[in-house]
């Protein structure tokens, strides 16, 4: 017999994600050499743009994990859209996670209506495509190798 419950509960929550990455260290010898190196951790990763009278002109919220840049947030206030700030952020976050954090790749997840033209633009390729997520709207994933000779 169980009992089910929909509630939140941030004590089970912690405990669930614990024995979840246990079984999963168990079942992945990928995994089990990562427990308790540097490489086990998310490490923050974050890029700031300031304008002329130091207001926020645009930034990157992400973070590394093993050998992949997690791109979280990318965004550039309308004011100074158009002139490569984009670019300049995702560059900058793309050159930290592969010269000093050693990253091989860098994902992002952006919606139809946002930057999926921006991202291709910059090496990234579709991996995949969640239509109506939410209803209406198409929710991408790209992926982009880092350190090629084109990059």
């Amino acid at each position: 017999m169980f009992r089910i419950e929909a509630e939140v509960d941030k004590v089970r929550r912690d405990l669930l994600r614990t024995r979840l990455r246990d079984t999963n260290t168990a079942n992945s010898p990928v995994l089990r050499a990562l427990r308790g190196t540097p490489g086990e951790r998310e490490l923050p990763l974050h890029v700031w743009a300031s304008d002329e009278a130091g207001e926020l002109a645009g930034g990157l919220v992400g973070h590394t994990w093993t050998t992949w840049l997690h791109v979280t947030y990318l965004w550039v206030d309308g004011r100074h859209r158009g002139a490569g700030l984009g670019t300049r952020l995702l560059a900058r976050a793309e050159r930290i996670a592969h010269e000093k954090r050693g990253c091989r790749g860098a994902r992002v997840e952006t919606w139809d209506f946002q930057a999926p033209g921006f991202y291709r633009g910059h090496g990234y390729e579709v991996v995949c495509v969640i239509p109506d997520y939410p209803p209406g709207i198409t929710e991408y994933t790209l992926t982009k190798r880092l350190g090629r000779a084109d990059d």
